[in-house]
C-alpha cells in the first residue's frame, strides 16, 4: 500500500487540502447567499453557473496544461481560485457572484483534470484501481471533514478567508515535489453520438445524475436551512450524507459487478427514490432525517461509478477516453441545469420540492434502465428461438453461421 502512494503523496496531500475548502465553499455559498436574501431561482442560478464555467473548462484549460505543464498549471488555477474565493467577500451583488461561480467552476475543472490525469500517468495499470480508490477516500472524506469547518465562528467574511487559505496551501505540496510531471496527452475528440449508439444507458445515466446531483450540491444547504437547522447541523446533515456516498460505494460497486448493470441501476436509483419520498416526509424529526440522507446519500453517490462502469463494459480500449470525456460532458450539462431547476421548484412550491427532484430524476432514471434491460433480454430471447424462413430446402439451415447480438446498453 505504502509503495503505492509514495509517487502521489504529496499530490493526494494538495488535493486532501483543496476538497477541504472545495467542500466548504460549494456548501457556503448558498448558505451565504441565502442570508443575503437570494431567491431559491438565484441560489440554483450560482450553482448551474459554476456547472457551466465546469463545461467551458473541459474545453479551455487543456491547452494551458499542455503549454506550461502540470505544476505550473496547478499553482496558476489555485492562485486564481483563492482570488475568486476572496471577492465574494467583497460584495453581495448576486451577478457579480454568478460570475465569479463561473470562474471558479472553469479553474476548478482544471485542477481536477490535473489532479487525474497525474494519477493516471504515476501509476501502473495493475495497481491504478486501488490508487483510484484511494484518491475517492480522500475525495469523499476531505468533503465531508469541510462541512464541519461551518463551526468556526466570526464574521460573515471568515469563512471565506479559510476557504482561500486551504486552496492556497494544496498549492505548496504539489510544488514542492521532487517527482516529475507527466506530460498530458492529446485531447480526445468527444463523440456523443457514438456513446448513445453503444450504451443509450450511461448517456441517460449521466445526464439524469447530474440534473440530481447539481441541485444536491447547491440546495441541500439551503433546504437543511429553510427546516430551521442552524450552521453546525447544515454541516452535519452535509457531512451524513458525505459520508453515506463514501460507505456504500464498495458493497454496491462489488453487487453490481455480479449482476447486469442495467438492473443494479433501476433498482439503485429506485431505492433512492423511495428514500427521497421519506425524507420529505419525515422532515419533522431531524434523527431519522440524519439515517435517510445517510442511505440517500450512499446510493446516490453510486449512480454515476455504475454508468461509467456500464459505459467501460461497452468500449474497446482506444476509446475509453473519449467516452470518459463525453460522459463528463453530459454529467456536466445535466449538473448546470437541474439546479436552477429544482430551485425555482423550491421558489414556487417550497424547500421540500427538492427532495421530490430527486424522486423525479431518479425515478426516471430507474424506470428507463429497467426498459433498456427489459429491451436487451427480449431481443435476446427473440433471437435465440427465432429464425427467418427462407425458400429453400432444410438442409440449407446447416449452412447459416450463427450471429450474436451485440448488447447495446
Amino acid at each position: 500500500m505504502l509503495r503505492n502512494l509514495r509517487p502521489i503523496t504529496s499530490l493526494l496531500v494538495g488535493t486532501a487540502l483543496l476538497l477541504l475548502g472545495v467542500g466548504l465553499l460549494t456548501t457556503l455559498i448558498p448558505l451565504r447567499g441565502r442570508a443575503l436574501g437570494y431567491s431559491t431561482t438565484m441560489l440554483g442560478a450560482l450553482t448551474s453557473a459554476y456547472y457551466v464555467g465546469y463545461f467551458v473548462g473541459t474545453f479551455t484549460l487543456p491547452p494551458l496544461i499542455q503549454r506550461v505543464g502540470h505544476i505550473r498549471a496547478f499553482a496558476f488555477c489555485t492562485a486564481a481560485v483563492a482570488c475568486l474565493v476572496l471577492l465574494h467577500s467583497l460584495s453581495s451583488n448576486p451577478w457579480l457572484w454568478l460570475a465569479l461561480r463561473l470562474l471558479a467552476g472553469i479553474s476548478l475543472v482544471g485542477l481536477y483534470a490535473i489532479i487525474e490525469s497525474w494519477l493516471n500517468a504515476q501509476t501502473a495499470s495493475e495497481r491504478r484501481g486501488t490508487v483510484f480508490a484511494i484518491y475517492m477516500m480522500v475525495n469523499l472524506g476531505s468533503l465531508a471533514v469541510a462541512q464541519q469547518l461551518l463551526r468556526i465562528q466570526g464574521e460573515p467574511f471568515v469563512l471565506f478567508v479559510v476557504v482561500a487559505l486551504l486552496v492556497c496551501a494544496a498549492t505548496l505540496p504539489v510544488v514542492a515535489t521532487r517527482q516529475a510531471q507527466p506530460a498530458l496527452q492529446p485531447v480526445p475528440r468527444l463523440e456523443l453520438r457514438r456513446l448513445f449508439a453503444l450504451a443509450p444507458t450511461a448517456g441517460a445515466g449521466a445526464l439524469l445524475t447530474g440534473l440530481a446531483m447539481g441541485a444536491f450540491w447547491g440546495l441541500l444547504p439551503v433546504y437543511a436551512r429553510g427546516l430551521g437547522f442552524d450552521l453546525t447541523q447544515v454541516g452535519t446533515y452535509m457531512s451524513v450524507a458525505i459520508l453515506g456516498g463514501a460507505a456504500l460505494q464498495w458493497p454496491v460497486g462489488r453487487w453490481s459487478d455480479r449482476y447486469d448493470r442495467r438492473i443494479a441501476l433501476a433498482l439503485v436509483c429506485a431505492l433512492a427514490a423511495v428514500l427521497a419520498l421519506l425524507q420529505l416526509v419525515m422532515a419533522r424529526w431531524h434523527g431519522t432525517m440524519l439515517v435517510l440522507i445517510f442511505l440517500y446519500g450512499g446510493l446516490t453517490f453510486t449512480v454515476y461509478p455504475i454508468v461509467v462502469a456500464h459505459l467501460v463494459d461497452h468500449l474497446s480500449p482506444e476509446e475509453l477516453l473519449s467516452a470518459s470525456s463525453s460522459v463528463l460532458l453530459i454529467y456536466g450539462v445535466g449538473s448546470a441545469i437541474g439546479p436552477i431547476a429544482a430551485g425555482t421548484l423550491m421558489s414556487a412550491f417550497g424547500p421540500g420540492s427538492l427532495f421530490g427532484w430527486f424522486a423525479l430524476t431518479q425515478s426516471v432514471l430507474a424506470a428507463y434502465a429497467a426498459y433498456r434491460y427489459w429491451h436487451f433480454y427480449r431481443e435476446q430471447s427473440t433471437d435465440a428461438n427465432f429464425r427467418m424462413m427462407l425458400r429453400t430446402t432444410p438442409a440449407a439451415f446447416e449452412m447459416l453461421p450463427e450471429t450474436e447480438t451485440p448488447d447495446k446498453g
